[in-house]
């Protein structure tokens, strides 16, 4: 069967494997949209990989005022770990150390569903006995008396446990260059999807890694068959004509959710078509051992 190509750029016969999560969604407010960002921005910091961050994180989209439970500015953050006692402990700490802490800051829940997670539970105790609370359409809300006024944090919010991680898109090409520009307009486009965050730096990782190295202790290392500079030295996945290579790592509220983001993020990469200088868009897997979720490039791009 020939490649499928997509305007010169040749589409590889391989899955993106990704594996189940755990994820919550919370809507941040705040007087202005830039210091709702703000609040978000840092929430969401240091949250690219479980593997040493304690959850993956970011900014799902921002909310107009009547999108919003105060009639404020807000931004949607998504927040993913692999099992329910973290995912607390990371919401707790990150709301607390980074919402609270944000000028006129507010917190509601942003997802439904039986399972419940304490958003505003545990941080009433700031108060130190001042806080109050009140029942509003069923949902109960905590006001904590602070320097700034008063922080606004409803009691709890939802869990998922039908959440995916580890989608991915490995960008193959002639330049970093080229390379980067055409991830930075699947991130675009990822971006305007509901359900989904790419939590690395702009979206996007520079250090693919494989699982173990010959380090004793290191759990993971660089993907040294997907490594330009070390064509010559090991078994390469690499085309002699690639000089740079970068992922785009998605996490979603539902594999659903996924596949329609990586279907947006091949269009957008091929735009251009193979004469930007991208030459192939592939995807990492570990031969179906690492998750039960198998994303199929020539599946999704139809």
């Amino acid at each position: 069967m020939p490649d499928l190509k997509i305007k010169g750029i040749t589409i590889v016969e391989t899955f993106a494997e990704a594996f189940p999560m755990v994820g919550t969604r919370i809507i941040i407010t705040a007087p202005t949209m830039e210091w709702a960002l703000i609040s978000a921005r840092t929430m969401t910091g240091f949250a690219t990989s479980v593997i040493a961050c304690g959850a993956e994180a970011g900014i799902e989209r921002t909310l107009s005022r009547k999108e919003t439970p105060d009639g404020r500015p807000g931004v949607a953050v998504l927040l993913f770990t692999m099992d329910a006692d973290k995912l607390q402990k990371q919401l707790r700490n990150r709301v607390g150390q980074c919402v609270l802490t944000s000028p006129g800051s507010a917190c509601f829940a942003g997802l439904e569903g039986e399972k419940r997670l304490k958003l505003g539970a545990p941080l009433r105790f700031f108060g130190d006995g001042w806080q109050m609370s009140k029942v509003l359409g069923g949902k109960r809300y905590w006001r904590i008396p602070v320097m700034g006024g008063e922080f606004l944090c409803e009691d709890t919010t939802g869990m998922t446990k039908k959440a995916v991680g580890g989608g991915n898109l490995l960008v193959l090409g002639k330049s970093h260059e080229s390379v980067l520009a055409a991830c930075t307009r699947a991130v675009k486009a990822m971006a305007e999807l509901p359900g989904v965050i790419t939590p690395f730096p702009g979206g996007i990782v520079r250090s693919g890694s494989k699982v173990g190295s010959k380090y004793k202790g290191q759990i993971a290392s660089t993907n040294d068959a997907y490594s330009p500079g070390l064509k010559g030295a090991v078994n390469s996945a690499l085309p002699l004509d690639v000089e740079a290579v970068l992922e785009i790592v998605i996490d979603g509220l539902t594999a659903d959710a996924i596949h329609t983001a990586m279907h947006a993020g091949i269009h957008a990469i091929a735009k251009g078509g193979s004469r930007t200088g991208v030459t192939h868009i592939s995807a990492g897997n570990y031969g179906g051992n690492l998750g039960p979720h198998h994303f199929h490039l020539k599946e999704i791009v139809g």
